[in-house]
């Protein structure tokens, strides 16, 4: 009788006992994907130079509006990039950049993006639903596996940037995209200044602390509105504002003025990423022409490159060209 704990019968004889039972089975085939899906995310990211999160405390401060505006930017300067849409039940990112009942093309397993403005590719939930009024009610691990799919199965190429649109708040889906994408650069936050939308923009700055993911900057939306027009040249213009304030303006020889109404308070933004040692990457107006672009799937960086919105998005895009080239990335390891 041999003292060596391992076996030295034949598995052929046929002895069932040497077959993996069932559990084991799914075992080994959920080992195997994951190392697949590793080995893919780390092909990924060699492929995609920069990879951007932006993220906002709470809804309503036009974060997808900056994600998108971010792209179209660096799109301007020659670039190529990619926009993943992971804010699984509201997507919005399709409407926005011309793309609304897209649908996706797939070939040898391999999902390939829809390409927006200036050539912007585009990957969405909204693309692969039906009817745009379904709404998507998945739990947490359905919702996850369908992230990790969309970054997995995705045949993006190369990209000189990744923006990655997530869904308000601090949920999972930063976490699990963390964790899944190797060497993101870091996290923009969006904010507004009304005092509400900074005391989240500061959780999600915590939040950033806990995903050890750097924080690239804060950005001010809707920091004023700006009316601008013609008078006689030298002459003095007085405009009612908010709580009763007369703002005054002076025509230049040209006859032209501007006066900036801030509607929700301003410097907000600013005060907190100085609060927190985090970068100011800039404001952004508060433009009407955002609404009507975002209805009409002609984002406002499209419809007047020259304008005023246009040229804050490329000042705001230039800082953070400057602070992603002063970061190392996050170092996180794929798990």
């Amino acid at each position: 009788m041999s003292d060596s704990p391992v076996s030295t019968h034949d598995p052929k004889e046929g002895d069932k006992s040497a077959e993996p039972s069932p559990q084991e089975q799914k075992k080994m085939e959920q080992a195997y994907a994951q190392m697949k899906r590793k080995m893919t995310m780390e092909e990924i990211g060699k492929k995609i130079k920069h990879k951007v999160m932006v993220l906002s405390g709470k809804g309503g401060v036009g974060k997808s509006t900056v994600s998108t505006g971010l792209a179209l930017s660096l799109a301007q300067q020659g670039l190529s990039v990619g926009i993943l849409d992971i804010d699984i039940t509201g997507p919005n990112v399709p409407k926005m950049m011309g793309l609304d009942g897209r649908r996706l093309h797939v070939e040898s397993g391999r999902i390939h993006p829809a390409q927006g403005h200036l050539g912007v590719k585009v990957i969405s939930m909204a693309f692969l639903l039906d009817n745009e009024d379904t709404p998507v009610v998945w739990r947490g691990p359905i919702k996850l596996g369908a992230i990790q799919q969309f970054i997995g199965d995705v045949e993006w190429g190369n990209l000189d940037y990744l923006i990655i649109d997530f869904p308000p708040g601090t949920s999972d889906e930063p976490l699990t995209v963390a964790q899944s994408l190797p060497d993101i650069d870091g996290m923009v936050i969006v904010t507004t200044p009304q005092e509400v939308a900074l005391l989240d923009s500061r959780k999600s700055i915590t939040f950033s602390e806990s995903l050890k993911v750097p924080v690239l900057g804060v950005v001010e939306n809707m920091s004023g509105y700006t009316i601008s027009g013609k008078a006689e040249p030298g002459s003095e213009i007085e405009i009612a504002a908010p709580a009763g304030k007369t703002l005054k303006a002076t025509a230049n020889d040209e006859g032209a003025f501007s006066v900036t109404l801030d509607i929700f308070k301003e410097g907000g933004g600013r005060l907190t990423a100085e609060e927190f040692g985090v970068p100011f990457l800039g404001a952004l107006p508060f433009d009407p022409g955002f609404v009507r672009g975002g209805d009409d799937g002609v984002h406002r960086i499209v419809s007047e490159p020259e304008g005023a919105s246009a040229v804050a998005f490329s000042a705001i895009v230039s800082a953070l060209q400057e602070q992603i080239s002063e970061d190392s990335g996050s170092g996180l390891e794929i798990i």
